[in-house]
């Protein structure tokens, strides 16, 4: 074995050991509860806003629900702040597991699912920003496994972050304003999340329409 490959399966067993850690921190139900936001997040100033961003990032990259983030962030720090902090949150969740799966899993797959993997090139790889608008859009699929999926694929980072951001921001508008507590009338706060959402679904429809009819195009000229 040589010390490039060494090194690699030593930091993948320190990484797992990691993930399996906190991992078990989020099934004991201790963080990422309004209990925990209220004794170490809120108040706290720059080392609470810091520790929100690191927990979350964790948290979303090991499949906790970005919506319950989004709650949370708006429970902790407001409507605005709320949606800015979770989306960039979720985005640090969303690079470290691209990331991980490209520096640990990429060459596996390729070497186990060569024709897989150039499907799934092929499907992320022709306009990687707007799918992954698309896919953060709907409110279908799963966010951790979008991720790893996108590591193992050859689409270049920037434009898969740069679309999952923008695509996260309906959703995590919606519930952060449910974790607000704004002055707002019950009934008109659920109705404007309600809408946001719909919005959000039906522009992430479209869109994806679009992107097939786009693609139809290109492969009838192909033909």
């Amino acid at each position: 074995m040589t010390s490039r490959a060494l090194i690699k399966a030593l930091l993948l067993l320190a990484t797992l050991a990691v993930l399996g850690y906190f991992a078990s921190l989020l099934q004991s139900g201790d963080p990422m509860s309004k209990s925990w936001i209220d004794q170490e997040i809120r108040g706290k100033g720059w080392a609470g806003v810091l520790l929100f961003l690191t927990v979350g990032a964790m948290a979303t990259a090991l499949s906790f629900p970005r919506q319950v983030l989004a709650f949370l962030g708006g429970y902790a720090f407001g409507f605005v702040s709320g949606t800015v902090l979770t989306t960039l949150a979720t985005l640090l969740g969303c690079v470290l597991g691209f990331y991980y799966a490209r520096w640990f899993g990429r060459a596996w797959v390729l070497k186990q699912f060569p024709a897989r993997l150039r499907k799934l090139d092929d499907f992320l790889g022709r306009h990687p920003f707007s799918m992954a608008l698309v896919i953060r859009l709907l409110p279908v699929g799963h966010n951790a496994s979008t991720n790893l999926l996108a590591g193992v694929s050859s689409v270049p980072g920037l434009p898969f972050f740069a679309g999952s951001s923008l695509g996260f921001l309906p959703q995590n508008l919606v519930f952060a304003l449910a974790g607000s507590g704004v002055e707002m009338d019950p009934g008109l706060r659920t109705t404007l999340a309600a809408v946001l959402l719909l919005f959000s679904t039906l522009l992430g429809v479209w869109l994806y329409r679009q992107y097939r009819q786009a693609l139809a195009g290109i492969t009838s000229k192909d033909v």
